[in-house]
């Protein structure tokens, strides 16, 4: 979590940067269209073949066949990705147009031609992604995880680096080629560690084996299943595009950065980490241990995202103006920034349950449940995006995001209740929620008795973030114990043990 952290951090400087020099101008708003549409691509077909399919034969095969026949499963599967992401990545570039028209509905022809040339240049993504993902899978199926928690890191130096440099030269297509670099960077950090397990890259298209049998009927549902945020994130992006001259799409490509560092950090880290031990435990036939892990892991992120939500909630317009305010920035971007924010942190609970129990299902290889709960979802964001994003601008937007991913996460939770993952949760839920709204009213009215105490300025924005923070933190812990939150005593009972042992 720690590496992954520093990543989020130079990922929020990279888009400060960003920020400052393109706003949410017509060059931003092109920028972020064309490098969503391979990140889609990508996102939707091949991170769910790695993440849902691949782990868990690839755990399977270690458990049951050895190294050498997993590693020989997994030169298949790299093969495979490499040849599909590769021929995506020619279509794409021969044909922009049509996916542009799909993504986003400028009203600017000079934007959308803009956006359509940065798609041509940008769509090598899917294939460098396909490479660098696949060895990543291999990595942590195996429980190594630093390295591929380094690939956002050297991604985004590559890409600050090109903002020092080159870019009053080279402009918006020249950062669009620093993203490529940075791709390109988070598959050969891979290498290393690679080589040091052992593997080696075995080029095969076995298609008839086992393993790549399972993979492609595990692949339909899961890939359904998956396509919820990235589909979701396009969706709200074409109908940003209609709003304040393009502005949305920027807007709400920002605040969903923004979101992702805050929830991201804690949660993938968490997924990353779990999703390979539920898959040892299936394939090891251990049920109840696969139980025990999944209620523990739920629990303790409720703990901990419900503050981190109703935190985010409170503070959305000073921390949007002191990550992006300054430069091109002004007081409007700022304010439909923040508005998208606040609204899209009352979906990170929902955010948070879809990434633990999607991975629940594709442990046990079962796809039909979040391949129902994400076509549901789906729909109910178009939905609402329909009704909503002419009555409430960028907050409807915002809004029906997280209304879908609470909707996502609640269809998936309804088929385990037999399993009785959340069994006695529903009291603590009601506390730690207690304890969060509390929370985030006392850190909404301490940021304005401080802003008439702190000066004005990026220094008084940090102190008051850094104060109210630590003031939110102390006090849900303290409502938490007060109340008896369970995981609250067991946080004590953890430091209490490490003291002791120190």
């Amino acid at each position: 979590m720690a590496v992954t952290l520093i990543g989020k951090v130079l990922g929020l400087y990279r888009d400060r940067l960003l920020a400052v020099r393109y706003s949410t101008g017509p060059a931003a708003n092109a920028f972020f269209t064309a490098s969503r549409i391979p990140r889609v691509f990508f996102d939707a077909v091949f991170a769910c073949a790695i993440a849902g399919c691949f782990i868990p034969v690839f755990s399977e095969y270690l458990e049951k066949k050895g190294e050498r026949e997993a590693f020989r499963f997994a030169g298949s599967f790299l093969t495979v990705v490499a040849l599909v992401t590769g021929t995506l990545t020619l279509v794409g570039m021969v044909f922009p147009q049509p996916l542009v028209a799909l993504f986003a509905d400028y009203a600017d022809p000079a934007t959308t031609a803009l956006a359509v040339s940065l798609t041509q240049v940008m769509f090598p993504t899917v294939f460098l992604s396909g490479v660098a993902f696949s060895l990543v899978g291999v990595l942590q199926a195996q429980g190594h995880f630093t390295a591929p928690a380094l690939m956002s890191a050297v991604s985004n130096l590559a890409i600050i680096l090109y903002f020092f440099t080159l870019d009053g030269e080279l402009g918006i297509y020249g950062l669009a080629g620093a993203y490529l670099l940075g791709w390109l960077l988070q598959g050969l950090i891979q290498v290393p560690p690679l080589r040091r397990l052992g593997y080696r890259y075995q080029p095969g298209l076995d298609f008839k084996s086992e393993g790549m049998k399972k993979v492609f009927a595990l692949m339909g549902p899961v890939m359904v299943s998956t396509w919820v945020q990235p589909i979701n994130q396009a969706i709200n992006g074409r109908f940003g595009s209609r709003l304040y001259d393009g502005a949305g799409m920027s807007a709400l490509e920002y605040a969903s950065n923004l979101y992702l560092v805050i929830a991201g950090t804690f949660i993938l880290s968490v997924t990353n980490v779990i999703f390979p031990k539920l898959s040892r435990l299936t394939a090891g036939g251990r049920s109840g241990e696969f139980r025990s892990t999944t209620r523990q892991t739920l629990r303790f992120c409720l703990f901990l995202v419900l503050p981190m939500s109703a935190g985010l909630t409170a503070v959305a317009r000073p921390l949007v103006s002191l990550i992006y305010g300054g430069g091109q920035f002004d007081a409007f971007s700022t304010g439909i920034t923040a508005e998208a924010l606040g609204w899209m942190s009352l979906g990170m609970v929902g955010y948070a349950l879809q990434n633990i129990l999607s991975r629940v299902y594709f442990a046990r290889q079962q796809g039909r449940a979040p391949l129902v709960a994400g076509g549901v979802s789906i729909a109910v964001n178009i939905g609402l995006c329909q009704v909503l994003a002419d009555r409430l601008l960028v907050v409807g937007l915002a809004l029906a995001s997280a209304v879908s991913a609470a909707v996502y996460a609640l269809l998936l939770l309804l088929p385990l209740r037999r399993e009785k993952i959340l069994e006695g949760a529903l009291p603590d839920l009601v506390k730690m929620s207690v304890a969060a709204a509390v929370m985030g009213l006392c850190v909404r009215w301490s940021l304005g008795e401080l802003a008439l105490l702190l000066p004005a300025g990026k220094a008084g924005e940090v102190l008051a973030l850094g104060l109210c923070a630590a003031l939110g933190a102390a006090l849900y812990f303290v409502l938490a114990l007060i109340l008896g939150v369970d995981e609250a005593g067991l946080c004590v009972s953890l430091v209490k043990k490490t003291l002791k042992r120190g």
